[in-house]
């Protein structure tokens, strides 16, 4: 045979070996595991932050509700 199908062979059972491992060890390791996994740990906060923003910038929510009637300047 060539040593090229030789080289072929042993990589491929190497493949298998170290997958066979992995797997194997793997599995021990996931059936350990705490399945109580409650996110990131935190506590939720579902409320947006409050961006501070320039002097003279308001949020269009914060607006005022009443229209104030322009006032007339005399010339």
């Amino acid at each position: 045979m060539n040593s090229l199908v030789i080289d072929l062979i042993v990589c491929g059972l190497a493949y298998v070996i170290i997958v066979y491992f992995i797997a194997t060890m793997t599995k021990s390791v996931l059936k350990k595991g705490n399945n109580n996994d409650e996110g990131d740990g935190g506590i939720e906060n579902f409320t947006p932050p409050k961006i501070d923003l320039p002097p003279g910038v308001i949020w269009p929510s914060d607006s005022p509700k009443e229209k104030s009637k322009p006032e007339i300047a005399e010339f």
